[in-house]
């Protein structure tokens, strides 16, 4: 089926897992809910007639960006689901094996599409449970193939079942004035680092304080600020900070920066630095290149993707602080307003909302092909 705008399939965009805060619909879409509602709205741009169904805790009625969203208690979902009379179902998550083999009962011959968010592989008896719960599955998408791998290898989805890459998220985020984002932000530094992430094991905010301390002897004005919420690490951090001089005027930690605040400090930066070990998409990759600054990030699955294979930001190796010290020596010597040029081009070509629709517009086509 050729998706024609305005008068492709209809596509019931549904999620199952119910906010553990308790929140209601307003709250949930004040959010970052938001970004995958606008993914929904990407695609309806795209020629899908979507409709979200996301169980809730209260009963709501709202639209993003033209496409309605229903907010149902659980035990509705599947009548409200029902009542779209979906020509596909985009399942969000890999995760509720049970509720997905009970969406696949109540409407078959619909074909469902996963798309995964971050899913840890299941083990032990877990995997014969999460097999028999995904079996119905007509295809799954990942934001890199690769992050399907384990999946496969565990027999949790079948050999056959079709792969698409798909981003798993956007941003609103623009370049602003790099300029006066730095003023306002009051960052400074050449190269100014931003790492924009928890302190945390997985973020490994100790390899990328290494690797600051190491190019800072041919960066004098080098300069790192670090954002984060959470911060298990945080004496970690700050002894190591403290204990070395190329790092103690270097490094600012400046804790929570608010949602969209943050934006600011993204347009300020000249480089992000982020040292994950995994992560299934990468926001704050995604943000940073939305506002045209070039991430140097770790050779993972998710940041391959999102950096198209290193062509539009630096990929180092998990836990290699003396190659974070060369790419910060590499990429800071390469002229900065082409890179920002080029960093906001792939954006736009291959990260954006308007992206995902297109990459979600290719994956429905060729589910329903198969049909």
């Amino acid at each position: 089926m050729v998706l024609v705008d305005g008068h492709g399939p209809r596509v019931a965009w549904v999620g199952v897992h119910l906010d553990p805060l308790g929140r209601g619909a307003d709250a949930l879409l004040a959010g970052g809910w938001r970004g995958f509602g606008r993914a929904a709205a990407a695609a309806h741009r795209a020629g899908a007639r979507v409709a979200i169904v996301q169980a809730a805790w209260e009963t709501a009625e709202r639209e993003i960006e033209g496409v309605p969203c229903y907010f149902v208690r659980p035990r509705r979902l599947l009548e409200r689901v029902a009542a779209h009379a979906p020509d596909l179902i985009h399942f969000e998550g890999l995760r509720f094996p049970r509720k997905l083999r009970a969406l696949a009962a109540a409407l078959p011959g619909v074909p469902i599409l996963a798309q995964d968010h971050g899913t840890t592989c299941p083990r032990g008896w877990r995997r014969w449970w999460y097999r028999w719960g995904f079996a119905p599955l007509a295809g799954v998408a990942f934001t890199a193939q690769s992050q399907a791998v384990p999946f496969f290898s565990a027999s949790v989805l079948r050999v056959n079942l079709p792969i698409f890459e798909v981003i798993g998220i956007s941003s609103p985020f623009t370049p602003g004035d790099h300029g006066a984002a730095r003023v306002e932000a009051g960052l400074d530094g050449d190269p100014c680092l931003l790492c924009a992430g928890n302190l945390e094991p997985n973020k490994d905010p100790l390899t990328v304080l290494a690797a600051v301390s190491r190019a800072a002897s041919e960066f004098p004005g080098l300069r790192l600020y670090m954002c984060f919420r959470n911060a298990p690490l945080l004496g970690a951090v700050q002894a190591r900070v403290a204990g070395d001089p190329a790092l103690a005027d270097r490094v600012r930690l400046l804790g929570e920066v608010p949602y969209p605040e943050i934006e600011t400090y993204f347009r300020a930066a000249d480089f992000l630095i982020q040292a994950s070990h995994i992560e299934a998409s990468g926001g704050a990759v995604i943000e940073a290149l939305a506002c045209g600054t070039t991430p140097l990030v770790t050779d993972i699955p998710s940041f391959r993707r999102i950096t198209g294979d290193g062509e539009f930001g630096a990929l180092v190796p998990v836990e290699d602080a003396v190659a974070f010290a060369a790419a910060i020596r590499d990429w800071s010597r390469r002229d900065g307003g082409t890179l920002r040029r080029r960093a906001r081009e792939h954006f736009e070509r291959d990260l954006s909302f308007d992206a995902i629709g297109g990459q979600l517009r290719a994956a429905y086509e060729a589910v329903l092909a198969r049909r």
